[in-house]
């Protein structure tokens, strides 16, 4: 496979000295942006921007011909949404302020510090991002289209939310800033990670890891990889996953069990896109795009001070918020269907019917495990399946088993009188006053734990689900 170009379009380095020229596109090379045109002639630079897009101009203002300002108008009037860095000798402010006039972005004096320079780059090609997302997102609003919904294959849904989140999605396929997609177990984040990975068409591998109990020594090995003699076991060079994500997408799942150590160096990696290999001196650069997810919220963990700060403000410039499916309830019988396909051509088996009865059920079940909880159930359902009709019993019991477990969770006071305490009233009330009052409550607090679900508030209270309904309407 060629190696991918970054960034997408190139960098126009424009210089009368051939030797200058040859060091900047030798430094971009360097620090991985190999995707670099050189123009030593200011009279062919419109020519060349008018044949070929690119993403920025580096600019010498002291050069023969066409004198570096004088291109810079000139730029500005024909190509006025690509950014200029002016870079000259001259070091007065009055210089500064006039190339700022007339239109550059920054400006970089001779002789070139690399950091400044890539700095000012990764702002500009950053800049760039950012209004692309607004473009894209303006027109999906505008125009309330759904482009390249089959981008989002593996994704069953019919949920609006859903369908507003995959539109995000579109806009920020092609950003370089990572990405943070949260959200409870179950909900699809690793799905979606993949779906914007496809979108964004880059050349380079999808690759992910689960970094729930990594220790720093893990996970910089993994990441980053080794050197042979790195380490007492280190026999031959290894690759970390930054290296095999190159051009592609590189996915950390559970970044919000991360030690505050491995939070560091995956900050530096954000910030410089540098990294290095175990063992090794050498400074490499990535262009692999970071997406994270987490099921924790990350605000409260930084605040509990088990996530850095400025490593939560680096992610959240895109974040993506999966809804649980207990909030996509139209989602539950395309779902099962989709499942029942999927197992019934595993093991060899005609997808079965099933009583409408069943959706009523699952539609009425809170799903701490979200959509794995839901296949997992099709999955023993299907392993037991022998006739026409799908057995609704498997579904029953899984359940029965986790409103049970819910239920032995509530712990009671018995000596608490906050919900009910008659010796705090002035006038004792009548018993049947008194009951009925206390009914009302006590259905109120279960439904408030219950998340507003009927089934599971009336297995809390030990009553069926008719007459919960009933004492609802009736109270």
């Amino acid at each position: 496979m060629p190696a991918s170009k970054f960034p997408d379009l190139p960098i126009l380095i424009v210089d009368d000295e051939k030797t200058t020229l040859k060091s900047l596109e030798i430094m971009f090379h360097t620090i991985g942006m190999n995707h670099v045109l050189t123009c030593h002639d200011s009279r062919n630079v419109l020519n060349t921007m008018a044949h070929t897009p690119v993403s920025l101009v580096l600019l010498d203002l002291m050069m023969p011909h066409l004198e570096g300002d004088q291109l810079l108008s000139q730029i500005q009037q024909n190509f006025p949404e690509i950014p200029v860095i002016v870079i000259t000798a001259k070091q007065d402010l009055e210089t500064a302020v006039e190339c700022m006039r007339l239109g550059a972005y920054d400006y970089v004096t001779k002789p070139v510090e690399q950091e400044r320079l890539v700095n000012s780059v990764y702002r500009v090609l950053e800049y760039e991002d950012l209004q692309k997302e607004n473009q894209k997102l303006r027109h999906l609003l505008l125009e309330g289209k759904f482009e390249s919904p089959q981008l989002c294959l593996g994704i069953i849904t019919q949920n609006p939310k859903m369908h507003a989140i995959f539109q995000y999605c579109h806009a920020i396929a092609h950003t370089m800033k990572p990405i943070l997609i949260s959200g409870e177990t179950g909900t699809g984040k690793e799905l979606i990670a993949k779906a914007i990975h496809q979108i964004s068409g880059r050349s380079g591998k999808f690759v992910g890891i689960n970094v729930a109990g990594f220790d720093d020594n893990l996970f910089t090995d993994t990441l980053f990889g080794h050197v042979k003699g790195a380490f007492t076991s280190a026999d031959t060079n290894r690759k970390g996953m930054v290296e095999m994500a190159e051009g592609g997408s590189l996915f950390l799942d559970e970044i919000g069990e991360l030690s505050l150590l491995s939070q560091v160096k995956l900050l530096r990696l954000l910030q410089e896109r540098e990294f290095s290999a175990v063992g090794d001196d050498k400074i490499r650069v990535s262009n692999a795009r970071i997406i994270v997810a987490t099921n924790l919220d990350l605000m409260q963990e930084q605040a509990k001070g088990k996530f850095r700060k400025d490593l939560y403000y680096r992610l959240i410039s895109h974040h993506i918020h999966l809804p649980p499916l207990r909030e996509r309830l139209e989602d539950i019988e395309p779902l099962l269907n989709h499942f029942l396909i999927k197992e019934a051509k595993e093991l060899q088996k005609k997808k079965p019917t099933y009583h409408p009865e069943l959706i009523s059920l699952l539609q009425s079940y809170h799903f701490p495990g979200n959509i794995r909880e839901l296949e997992a159930m099709v999955g023993d359902a299907m392993a037991i399946h022998h006739s026409k009709m799908l057995s609704s019993q498997v579904f029953v019991e899984r359940i029965g088993k986790q409103l049970e477990t819910l239920k032995s969770s509530q712990t009671y006071d018995k000596d608490d009188t906050s919900i009910f305490a008659p010796e705090n009233m002035e006038t004792l009330l009548p018993l049947k006053q008194a009951v009925s009052l206390f009914t009302e409550k006590w259905i109120s607090e279960a439904m408030k734990r219950a998340q507003g679900n009927q089934t599971v508030a009336a297995q809390l209270l030990g009553i069926s689900q008719q007459t919960l309904s009933y004492k609802l309407k009736h109270n």
